[in-house]
Protein backbone atom coordinates (compact mmCIF):
# COMPACT_ATOMS: atom_id res chain seq x y z
CA UNK A 1 0.00 0.00 0.00
CA UNK A 2 1.28 3.49 -0.85
CA UNK A 3 2.17 5.59 2.20
CA UNK A 4 -0.23 8.34 1.04
CA UNK A 5 -3.09 5.85 1.14
CA UNK A 6 -2.36 4.82 4.71
CA UNK A 7 -5.26 5.85 7.00
CA UNK A 8 -4.35 8.48 9.56
CA UNK A 9 -4.53 7.04 13.12
CA UNK A 10 -7.63 8.20 14.97
CA UNK A 11 -5.53 9.52 17.87
CA UNK A 12 -3.70 11.91 15.52
CA UNK A 13 -7.01 13.24 14.16
CA UNK A 14 -8.29 13.85 17.68
CA UNK A 15 -5.04 15.54 18.66
CA UNK A 16 -5.17 17.93 15.70
CA UNK A 17 -8.82 18.69 16.43
CA UNK A 18 -8.00 19.46 20.07
CA UNK A 19 -5.20 21.78 18.99
CA UNK A 20 -7.62 23.68 16.73
CA UNK A 21 -10.09 24.11 19.58
CA UNK A 22 -7.30 25.19 21.91
CA UNK A 23 -6.24 28.01 19.60
CA UNK A 24 -9.76 29.44 19.69
CA UNK A 25 -10.46 28.92 23.38
CA UNK A 26 -10.98 31.94 25.64
CA UNK A 27 -8.96 31.67 28.82
CA UNK A 28 -10.66 31.38 32.19
CA UNK A 29 -8.98 34.65 33.14
CA UNK A 30 -10.54 36.54 30.21
CA UNK A 31 -13.91 34.90 30.65
CA UNK A 32 -13.93 35.79 34.33
CA UNK A 33 -12.99 39.39 33.67
CA UNK A 34 -15.67 39.66 30.97
CA UNK A 35 -18.32 38.33 33.35
CA UNK A 36 -17.34 40.58 36.26
CA UNK A 37 -16.41 43.79 34.45
CA UNK A 38 -18.51 46.89 34.98
CA UNK A 39 -16.72 49.07 32.41
CA UNK A 40 -15.73 47.78 28.96
CA UNK A 41 -14.31 49.48 25.88
CA UNK A 42 -14.40 47.91 22.41
CA UNK A 43 -12.26 49.45 19.66
CA UNK A 44 -13.05 48.26 16.13
CA UNK A 45 -11.31 48.66 12.80
CA UNK A 46 -11.63 47.67 9.16
CA UNK A 47 -11.36 43.95 9.92
CA UNK A 48 -14.83 43.97 11.47
CA UNK A 49 -16.43 45.65 8.45
CA UNK A 50 -14.53 43.37 6.07
CA UNK A 51 -16.58 40.44 7.39
CA UNK A 52 -19.66 42.23 6.01
CA UNK A 53 -18.00 42.64 2.62
CA UNK A 54 -17.00 46.29 3.01
CA UNK A 55 -14.19 47.01 0.51
CA UNK A 56 -11.09 48.83 1.73
CA UNK A 57 -10.09 50.40 -1.62
CA UNK A 58 -6.53 50.66 -0.35
CA UNK A 59 -4.82 48.52 -3.00
CA UNK A 60 -1.05 48.88 -3.07
CA UNK A 61 1.35 51.63 -4.02
CA UNK A 62 -0.37 54.14 -6.28
CA UNK A 63 -3.24 51.84 -7.30
CA UNK A 64 -6.02 53.91 -8.88
CA UNK A 65 -9.42 53.53 -7.22
CA UNK A 66 -11.42 56.36 -8.80
CA UNK A 67 -10.97 58.02 -12.20
CA UNK A 68 -7.25 57.33 -12.24
CA UNK A 69 -6.61 58.65 -8.71
CA UNK A 70 -5.19 56.68 -5.77
CA UNK A 71 -7.21 56.32 -2.58
CA UNK A 72 -5.09 58.78 -0.60
CA UNK A 73 -5.59 61.43 -3.29
CA UNK A 74 -9.34 61.28 -3.92
CA UNK A 75 -9.90 60.85 -0.14
CA UNK A 76 -7.76 63.83 0.90
CA UNK A 77 -8.29 67.29 2.32
CA UNK A 78 -6.42 68.61 -0.70
CA UNK A 79 -9.12 67.26 -3.04
CA UNK A 80 -11.85 69.01 -1.03
CA UNK A 81 -10.18 72.30 -1.91
CA UNK A 82 -9.34 71.34 -5.49
CA UNK A 83 -12.43 69.43 -6.67
CA UNK A 84 -15.19 69.04 -4.06
CA UNK A 85 -17.77 67.71 -6.61
CA UNK A 86 -15.37 64.86 -7.46
CA UNK A 87 -15.04 63.97 -3.77
CA UNK A 88 -18.84 63.98 -3.34
CA UNK A 89 -19.18 61.76 -6.40
CA UNK A 90 -16.55 59.35 -5.04
CA UNK A 91 -18.36 59.01 -1.72
CA UNK A 92 -21.74 58.65 -3.47
CA UNK A 93 -20.18 55.68 -5.29
CA UNK A 94 -18.92 54.20 -2.03
CA UNK A 95 -22.34 54.56 -0.36
CA UNK A 96 -23.95 52.72 -3.26
CA UNK A 97 -21.56 49.82 -2.62
CA UNK A 98 -22.34 49.86 1.10
CA UNK A 99 -26.11 50.12 0.79
CA UNK A 100 -26.91 46.38 0.46
CA UNK A 101 -24.40 45.28 3.11
CA UNK A 102 -25.62 44.17 6.51
CA UNK A 103 -24.08 43.94 9.98
CA UNK A 104 -22.27 40.66 10.56
CA UNK A 105 -22.21 38.50 13.73
CA UNK A 106 -19.42 40.64 15.22
CA UNK A 107 -21.50 43.84 14.91
CA UNK A 108 -24.56 42.11 16.37
CA UNK A 109 -22.64 40.57 19.27
CA UNK A 110 -21.07 43.90 20.20
CA UNK A 111 -24.54 45.50 20.12
CA UNK A 112 -25.81 42.84 22.53
CA UNK A 113 -22.97 43.54 24.94
CA UNK A 114 -24.25 47.08 25.42
CA UNK A 115 -26.97 45.86 27.77
CA UNK A 116 -24.58 43.66 29.72
CA UNK A 117 -22.30 46.26 31.32
CA UNK A 118 -22.86 49.33 33.46
CA UNK A 119 -20.53 51.33 31.24
CA UNK A 120 -19.94 50.15 27.68
CA UNK A 121 -18.25 52.14 24.94
CA UNK A 122 -17.81 51.29 21.27
CA UNK A 123 -15.11 53.28 19.51
CA UNK A 124 -14.77 52.68 15.79
CA UNK A 125 -12.41 53.72 13.03
CA UNK A 126 -15.00 52.61 10.46
CA UNK A 127 -17.26 55.07 8.63
CA UNK A 128 -19.91 52.63 7.35
CA UNK A 129 -22.47 52.95 10.17
CA UNK A 130 -22.83 49.17 10.53
CA UNK A 131 -22.48 49.29 14.33
CA UNK A 132 -25.53 51.55 14.55
CA UNK A 133 -27.35 49.38 12.02
CA UNK A 134 -26.76 46.42 14.34
CA UNK A 135 -28.27 48.32 17.26
CA UNK A 136 -25.28 49.93 19.00
CA UNK A 137 -25.92 53.39 20.42
CA UNK A 138 -23.54 56.16 21.43
CA UNK A 139 -20.82 54.89 19.10
CA UNK A 140 -17.74 57.14 19.09
CA UNK A 141 -16.85 57.55 15.41
CA UNK A 142 -13.21 58.58 15.20
CA UNK A 143 -13.28 58.97 11.43
CA UNK A 144 -16.83 60.21 10.90
CA UNK A 145 -19.71 58.59 9.02
CA UNK A 146 -20.19 58.18 5.28
CA UNK A 147 -23.96 58.53 5.72
CA UNK A 148 -23.66 62.17 6.81
CA UNK A 149 -22.76 65.42 5.05
CA UNK A 150 -21.22 68.43 6.77
CA UNK A 151 -21.18 72.11 5.86
CA UNK A 152 -17.69 73.43 5.14
CA UNK A 153 -18.58 76.69 6.89
CA UNK A 154 -21.12 76.35 9.70
CA UNK A 155 -20.53 72.62 10.45
CA UNK A 156 -24.25 71.80 10.13
CA UNK A 157 -24.74 68.07 9.56
CA UNK A 158 -27.25 66.25 7.38
CA UNK A 159 -28.16 62.58 7.18
CA UNK A 160 -27.84 61.03 3.72
CA UNK A 161 -30.51 58.41 3.14
CA UNK A 162 -29.84 55.18 1.27
CA UNK A 163 -30.08 55.68 -2.47
CA UNK A 164 -29.60 59.45 -2.23
CA UNK A 165 -26.63 61.53 -3.30
CA UNK A 166 -24.93 64.09 -1.08
CA UNK A 167 -26.64 67.47 -1.46
CA UNK A 168 -24.46 70.31 -2.69
CA UNK A 169 -25.46 73.19 -0.43
CA UNK A 170 -26.20 73.75 3.25
CA UNK A 171 -29.80 74.68 4.08
CA UNK A 172 -28.65 76.78 7.04
CA UNK A 173 -26.05 79.03 5.42
CA UNK A 174 -25.99 78.16 1.72
CA UNK A 175 -22.34 77.08 1.70
CA UNK A 176 -21.01 73.83 0.25
CA UNK A 177 -21.52 70.40 1.80
CA UNK A 178 -18.86 67.71 2.00
CA UNK A 179 -18.78 64.11 3.31
CA UNK A 180 -18.66 64.08 7.11
CA UNK A 181 -15.60 61.83 7.23
CA UNK A 182 -11.97 62.34 8.18
CA UNK A 183 -9.85 62.58 5.04
CA UNK A 184 -6.11 62.28 4.66
CA UNK A 185 -4.52 65.42 6.06
CA UNK A 186 -7.38 66.22 8.45
CA UNK A 187 -7.79 66.15 12.22
CA UNK A 188 -10.26 63.89 14.02
CA UNK A 189 -13.72 65.31 14.87
CA UNK A 190 -13.58 67.75 17.76
CA UNK A 191 -13.90 65.91 21.07
CA UNK A 192 -14.16 62.38 19.63
CA UNK A 193 -10.71 61.19 20.63
CA UNK A 194 -10.85 62.94 24.00
CA UNK A 195 -14.10 61.13 24.84
CA UNK A 196 -12.66 57.81 23.66
CA UNK A 197 -9.48 58.36 25.67
CA UNK A 198 -11.52 59.06 28.81
CA UNK A 199 -13.43 55.81 28.35
CA UNK A 200 -10.16 53.94 27.72
CA UNK A 201 -8.70 55.31 30.95
CA UNK A 202 -11.74 54.22 32.96
CA UNK A 203 -12.38 50.76 31.48
CA UNK A 204 -11.53 47.48 33.23
CA UNK A 205 -11.50 45.46 30.01
CA UNK A 206 -10.43 46.70 26.58
CA UNK A 207 -11.14 44.52 23.53
CA UNK A 208 -9.53 45.55 20.25
CA UNK A 209 -11.17 44.00 17.21
CA UNK A 210 -10.07 43.96 13.57
CA UNK A 211 -7.52 46.75 13.60
CA UNK A 212 -3.83 46.77 12.77
CA UNK A 213 -2.96 48.87 15.80
CA UNK A 214 -0.65 51.16 13.84
CA UNK A 215 -2.97 54.07 12.90
CA UNK A 216 -2.67 56.88 15.41
CA UNK A 217 -4.19 58.39 17.41
CA UNK A 218 -6.64 55.44 17.56
CA UNK A 219 -3.77 53.06 18.27
CA UNK A 220 -3.00 54.92 21.49
CA UNK A 221 -6.36 53.97 23.04
CA UNK A 222 -5.30 50.40 23.94
CA UNK A 223 -2.08 51.87 25.36
CA UNK A 224 -4.09 54.26 27.53
CA UNK A 225 -6.32 51.43 28.76
CA UNK A 226 -3.39 49.12 29.50
CA UNK A 227 -1.45 51.81 31.35
CA UNK A 228 -4.52 52.55 33.49
CA UNK A 229 -4.75 48.88 34.51
CA UNK A 230 -7.26 47.41 32.06
CA UNK A 231 -7.01 43.83 30.84
CA UNK A 232 -6.20 44.09 27.12
CA UNK A 233 -7.50 41.57 24.57
CA UNK A 234 -6.95 41.58 20.81
CA UNK A 235 -9.20 39.80 18.29
CA UNK A 236 -7.76 39.74 14.78
CA UNK A 237 -7.21 37.30 11.90
CA UNK A 238 -3.47 37.57 12.51
CA UNK A 239 -1.09 39.03 15.06
CA UNK A 240 -0.33 42.76 14.84
CA UNK A 241 2.04 45.32 16.32
CA UNK A 242 -0.32 45.49 19.30
CA UNK A 243 -0.22 41.75 20.06
CA UNK A 244 2.90 41.72 22.21
CA UNK A 245 1.35 44.29 24.55
CA UNK A 246 -1.90 42.36 25.04
CA UNK A 247 -2.85 40.11 27.93
CA UNK A 248 -4.63 37.82 25.50
CA UNK A 249 -4.64 37.48 21.71
CA UNK A 250 -7.38 35.58 19.86
CA UNK A 251 -6.76 34.96 16.17
CA UNK A 252 -9.61 34.31 13.78
CA UNK A 253 -12.80 35.87 12.47
CA UNK A 254 -14.30 38.40 14.83
CA UNK A 255 -17.86 37.14 14.32
CA UNK A 256 -16.99 33.65 15.54
CA UNK A 257 -14.66 34.66 18.37
CA UNK A 258 -16.82 37.39 19.94
CA UNK A 259 -19.74 34.99 20.27
CA UNK A 260 -17.50 32.74 22.37
CA UNK A 261 -17.42 35.35 25.12
CA UNK A 262 -21.04 34.65 26.04
CA UNK A 263 -21.27 30.98 25.05
CA UNK A 264 -20.80 28.19 27.54
CA UNK A 265 -17.14 27.14 27.90
CA UNK A 266 -16.13 23.80 26.40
Amino acid sequence: MDLLDTPCPRSVTIQLSMQTVQRQRISEELRGRFESAKSVLVLTGAGVSAESGVPTFRGGGNTAVWKGMPFDVISSARMIERDLPAVREWFDYRRNLLQPLKPNPAHREIARWEKRFQQFTVVTQNIDGLHQKAGSTGVIELHGNIWRARCVDCDARYEILAGESCSEQCVSCGNWLRPDVVLFGEMLPRGAFELAAESAHECELCIVVGTSGIVYPAASLPEIAKTAGAYLCEVNPERTALSEHCDEVLTGKAGAILQMFTSAPD
